[in-house]
């Protein structure tokens, strides 16, 4: 069972806050800090004692926006030592997603808080943690494994085309997260991807998706679905490729109400492979 603390410097939040915990039979026992300077003396008592000492803590519960320290702010700090408690995140702004589970948090939960929501996010930290109440490594889909596969290799594959095998060893998905909820993206749905330093945007009918895999990676793994490389910031479906056009020596395409550039590099390379697949 779980030891929680529990930080939000909005008293009647964090009142609702150790009330749903408390009412999880999962969890043992719920303390509440109202400041940044309360949950740090919380904390380094627990650290002191240790994960399995009377006061410790095996998961933090913890406000983004408080005065003074930020709750990101305190999560940098936990992750110098060797045995931290679990985090998660609960907050009501979206945008600092990335940088929580560039924090390796647990959990990230949006205000109003849900009380299945936060059951949910209670689960996650049970199964990260075994009977002993060390901490399990995490599994996360975007950094430790940025792709969920949805098929697998036949035995036929081996007797195939190199091509046709390769795209049968390609993941069908993609996982994306997003305030703690994990949506599963058909690669069939992207139109083109946009770099954005170490993570990729992906552009699909019904929106965007930011993942920490960078532009690279997903060049090469995609290729044998039908992305092409049209410029260093962008690849694209081929498939989805409604115009390509040639204005004073600048080669753009047109994907959906998108309209990208294409580098000289690629520009021949890219009609090419175009014109083959428009006459089969």
């Amino acid at each position: 069972m779980l030891r929680v603390l529990a930080v939000d410097d909005e008293k009647p939040l964090l009142e609702e806050l150790l009330h749903l915990l408390r009412s999880d039979p999962r969890v043992h026992s719920a303390e509440g800090a109202s400041d940044a300077t309360g949950a740090l003396r919380r904390i380094t008592r627990a650290l002191e004692t240790g994960p399995d000492g009377a006061d410790g803590i095996d998961v933090v519960f913890l406000d983004i926006h408080m005065a003074g320290l930020t709750g990101l702010d305190i999560a940098r700090l936990l992750t110098g030592f060797a045995r931290p408690p679990l985090i998660v995140f609960v907050t009501a702004h979206e945008g600092f997603a990335v940088q929580a589970f560039d924090l390796k948090a647990v959990d990230y939960v949006l205000k109003p808080v849900r009380p299945e929501r936060l059951a949910e996010a209670v689960r996650r930290a049970c199964a990260l943690l075994d009977r002993s109440g060390e901490r399990l490594p995490a599994a996360r889909s975007e950094a430790a494994a940025p792709l969920s596969s949805a098929s697998s290799v036949s035995p036929a594959a081996a007797h195939r085309p190199a091509s046709e095998a390769a795209a049968d060893r390609t993941p069908e998905q993609i996982a994306v997260e997003l305030g703690g909820v994990t949506r599963f993206v058909a690669v069939a749905d992207i139109a083109y991807v946009e770099a954005q330093g170490d993570y990729a945007r992906l552009h699909t009918d019904e929106g965007s998706h930011l993942v920490r895999i960078p532009l690279s990676t997903l060049e090469e793994r995609w290729a044998a679905r039908g992305f092409f490389r049209i410029h260093r910031r962008h690849l694209v479906a081929l498939g989805r490729i409604d115009e390509l056009r040639l204005d004073a020596g600048t080669t753009t395409v047109r994907v959906g109400s998108a309209e990208l550039q294409v580098s000289r590099r690629h520009a021949r390379h890219l009609r090419d492979l175009l014109m083959h697949r428009a006459t089969g």
